[in-house]
């Protein structure tokens, strides 16, 4: 990840939690291995040890980040910043959906008497 992605990440990822230990991990690498992971399509237990924190310190994160909704941020940001770079709207104003996007029940609606 280069500085300036991450210079748009590190807002988004949130500070150690109170009370708890100080933070050891770098949240760089971490990210990083995250990206590794899903950009190569390896599984955790493959996530080479050279440069990147332990796997169970990256899980740990990676599903920490889910759970609080951090994902849903970075998302979130990285999408309004393409649209913006597209010199879109940041925020989409329209959205299509058609059958093949939704799905309804095989069978028809139940009638009642």
């Amino acid at each position: 990840m280069t500085d300036a992605e991450w210079a748009v990440l590190v807002p988004l990822i949130p500070a150690a939690k109170y009370g708890g230990r100080p933070r050891k991990t770098d949240m760089r690498a971490a990210i990083n291995a995250i990206l590794y992971l899903l950009r190569t399509g390896c599984p955790w237990r493959y996530l080479p040890r050279d440069g990147f924190p332990p796997r169970s310190t990256v899980y740990n994160i990676f599903r920490n980040f889910q759970k609080d909704g951090v994902w849903d941020a970075i998302w979130d940001k990285l999408r309004m910043e393409l649209r913006e770079d597209m010199e879109r709207e940041a925020s989409p104003t329209a959205a299509v959906i058609d059958s093949q996007s939704l799905k309804s029940t095989e069978k028809g609606a139940v009638m009642t008497a």
